[in-house]
């Protein structure tokens, strides 16, 4: 019988909470909840627009046509994203969210922690690179390909630890540049990576781009920075192209040449910021 009674009042808090919640979600314009992501967004230099928001059953908020740009343009674009609060962390002094968004035929979704209290998780699903605006409004470049990747964190901000790990399908990227330099167009069979971060850093543990003509390698590191856009750049692209490839583009590698170390391979070292990455 206590135990009945245990669980009872349990479920009967949970009741009381859930509906306190829902009634106090209910009595916020959707305008002011709005006004609050825009702004949360606004102190790190962000802007965020959406073509309908309001809220969503039981604890959360949805919106349609989202967009939120930087300095240089449109950074991310999702057609549909929902945040909804986990109940049942909040009765043990957690505040959690569940999260899920389309991208195109694309999906991403996952829970993070509020308060660097739990664990974050996110996976991203079939997005095609084409569809994300940061490739051509930071970097210029006209991205194709289909991309997968997973996000597992612990902590938040500059104090965050954990892993990203991606691998795009079919990757095809042209005009791209860092800072006015521009880097030879190529299609790519992958492209995988692993992101380690810890003690304040963000260290690629690989990034590869596996093409028939061009062979390509990412490393190096930055601090943790808020906002994380600030991040001062220590990184090495390595290129290795196929003799086919430097004369069908001699124009570009012309432009290269002051970073070759061996024939046919050439490595940039890339400083500048993670929002304004520059050769050195």
């Amino acid at each position: 019988m206590n135990h009945r009674r245990i669980l009872l009042a349990a479920g009967g808090s949970v009741a009381a909470v859930a509906l306190t919640l829902a009634f106090t979600l209910l009595l916020i314009p959707s305008r002011e909840i709005e006004g609050v992501v825009t702004r949360l967004l606004a102190r790190d230099g962000y802007t965020f627009r959406a073509a309908r928001f309001g809220k969503a059953f039981p604890l959360g908020v949805s919106a349609r046509g989202v967009t939120v740009a930087g300095a240089r343009g449109e950074l991310l674009r999702l057609d549909r994203a929902t945040v909804r609060l986990s109940l049942l962390p909040l009765l043990a002094g957690r505040v959690r969210v569940s999260f899920a968004g389309e991208i195109g035929p694309g999906r991403i979704g996952g829970e993070a922690s509020l308060r660097g209290s739990g664990p974050t998780r996110a996976t991203i699903t079939g997005v095609r690179l084409e569809d994300i605006p940061f490739f051509r409004s930071v970097t210029g470049a006209d991205a194709k390909g289909l991309l997968t990747a997973a996000l597992s964190l612990r902590g938040s901000g500059p104090a965050a630890a954990g892993e990203l790990k991606l691998e795009v399908a079919g990757a095809d990227l042209r005009g791209m540049k860092i800072g006015e330099t521009p880097l030879p167009d190529a299609p790519y069979d992958t492209i995988r990576g692993m992101l380690r971060l810890g003690g304040r850093r963000a260290t690629i543990d690989s990034f590869t781009l596996q093409g028939r003509e061009l062979y390509v390698r990412l490393k190096g590191e930055f601090p943790l920075t808020d906002p994380v856009g600030t991040a001062p750049l220590n990184l090495t692209l390595e290129l290795m192209p196929k003799p086919e490839l430097l004369d069908r583009q001699k124009l570009v590698f012309a432009l290269l040449t002051r970073y070759l170390v061996t024939p046919g391979h050439y490595q940039l070292p890339i400083r500048g910021t993670l929002a304004k990455p520059l050769l050195q």
